[in-house]
C-alpha cells in the first residue's frame, strides 16, 4: 500500500440499514469504524427500531429525518437499497466511504485484518491512469512502476474520484447466475488495483465502495429507485445505473476510477429466485442501457457533475425514454437529484 496520510476529519463512513440488529456488524468493524463518523440511513421500509451499539460516532437518518430534510415528495428516492444516497447527501466530508450491512472485514492472503477505509483513501489520494493502461497494474504502488513504452507525458496521472473494492465469499452474480451456481464463492484475494481505462464501461456495486464527494458526488445518481414502484423493481441494479453515469462523467471530467482492493467479506447470500423477480426487467434493458452510455458524449460547458448530470438526464429522456416511459422518470429523478444536491448537498 502507498504512504498517505489518513486524515479522520476527512472521511464519512456510509452505511445504508436493511437490517435492524447492526450490533454485530458494528462491533465487528469497530477497530477501524470507531475512528470515523458513520451516517447510517435506516431503510424506510424497515419498520423495526436500530439496535446501536456504545463506543461509535454515528448520525442516525430514519423516514421522518429524510422527509424533514428532502420533504416528503423526494423521499422515494431513498428506499431500499438506495437509502444510501441520502448519506451521500447529508455528508460534509471530502471523502464518502460505503459499506453495506451485510459485510464484515476480510483477511489478506497473510491472514491479517483488511482495514477497507486506508485502503480506498490511498486509491482516492493517488494518481489514477485512465489514457493508458500499465500491465503492472497500478504503477504508483511501492515495487511497481511504468513499464517500457509508457508515455512520460502521461505519467504524472489524474486524479483519483471514484475507489470500488471488492469482496470475499459471496461474488456479485445477477439472479440467474446465483440461481444455476447456488455454492459458487469468491475466494480469489488478488492483491492488486488497477484504473479502469477511459471509455470503458463496468457495474458498479455500492457494497463496498469511496469516493472524493466534492469532485464527482452528484455524479453518483439514485435515479432508477424511483421507477421501482408496479412492474418494475430496479432495487438490486440501482447501483449498477448509478455507477455508468458516474463513470461516463468521470471519462468526460479526467477524473480516474479504480477497482481492486480493498475487499471485504460478504455474509448474505439471498434468495436467487426473489431476487429475478426483482431485477429482471432490469436485466433485458441493459442490452439498451450500455449502448446508450458507451455513446453518451458531454458538451464543452458541462464542467461540473451537477452540470454533466443534468446533461445526461436530457439525454436519457430524448434516448431512452423511447424505449420506455420508465427511463423518461428516470431522468426526471436526475435533475431532481441535482436539485436536491445543490440545496442540501452543498449547504
Amino acid at each position: 500500500m502507498a504512504q498517505v496520510t489518513l486524515n479522520n476529519n476527512e472521511v464519512d463512513i456510509v452505511i445504508g440499514a436493511l437490517h435492524s440488529d447492526l450490533k454485530s456488524f458494528l462491533n465487528e468493524w469497530k477497530p477501524i469504524f470507531s475512528r470515523f463518523h458513520l451516517i447510517i440511513v435506516k431503510d424506510p421500509d424497515l419498520k423495526e427500531e436500530l439496535q446501536i451499539p456504545q463506543g461509535f460516532s454515528v448520525a442516525v437518518y430514519s423516514k421522518s429525518d429524510i422527509e424533514r430534510v428532502v420533504g416528503s415528495s423526494s423521499a422515494g428516492l431513498f428506499s431500499g437499497y438506495a437509502c444510501r444516497y441520502f448519506g451521500f447527501l447529508v455528508s460534509r466530508k471530502k471523502y464518502v466511504v460505503c459499506v453495506d450491512d451485510d459485510c464484515v472485514p476480510a483477511k489478506d492472503n497473510a491472514g491479517n485484518i483488511v482495514d477497507p477505509v486506508a485502503q480506498h483513501i490511498v486509491n482516492l489520494k493517488t494518481p489514477a491512469t485512465p489514457f493508458f493502461f500499465n500491465t503492472l497494474y497500478d504503477p504508483f504502488r511501492k515495487g511497481a512502476d511504468f513499464v517500457r513504452g509508457y508515455p512520460f507525458s502521461l505519467r504524472t496521472g489524474v486524479d483519483c474520484a471514484l475507489s470500488c473494492g471488492l469482496w470475499l465469499n459471496l461474488a456479485d452474480l445477477d439472479a440467474p447466475t446465483q440461481a444455476l451456481k447456488p455454492q459458487q464463492r469468491n475466494s480469489r484475494y488478488v492483491d492488486a488495483v488497477l484504473t479502469v481505462p477511459v471509455r470503458s464501461m463496468m457495474p458498479v456495486s455500492g457494497i463496498n465502495i469511496a469516493f472524493n464527494r466534492e469532485a464527482i458526488g452528484p455524479a453518483l445518481v439514485p435515479a432508477l429507485k424511483l421507477s421501482g414502484e408496479g412492474k418494475f423493481r430496479w432495487e438490486t441494479v440501482e447501483d449498477i445505473w448509478s455507477g455508468m453515469c458516474v463513470k461516463v462523467i468521470c471519462d468526460h471530467l479526467a477524473l480516474g476510477v479504480k477497482s481492486g482492493l480493498p475487499y471485504v467479506w460478504r455474509t448474505e447470500r439471498g434468495n436467487p429466485v426473489e431476487s429475478l423477480k426483482k431485477e429482471w426487467e432490469g436485466v433485458k434493458l441493459m442490452e439498451e442501457v450500455v449502448p446508450f452510455f458507451q455513446s453518451v458524449r458531454f458538451s464543452q460547458l458541462a464542467t461540473t457533475a451537477e452540470a454533466c448530470v443534468l446533461e445526461m438526464a436530457k439525454t436519457v429522456k430524448e434516448q431512452l425514454g423511447k424505449v420506455d416511459p420508465m427511463f423518461s422518470r428516470a431522468a426526471e429523478a436526475m435533475e431532481e437529484w441535482v436539485k436536491l444536491w445543490k440545496s442540501v448537498g452543498s449547504s
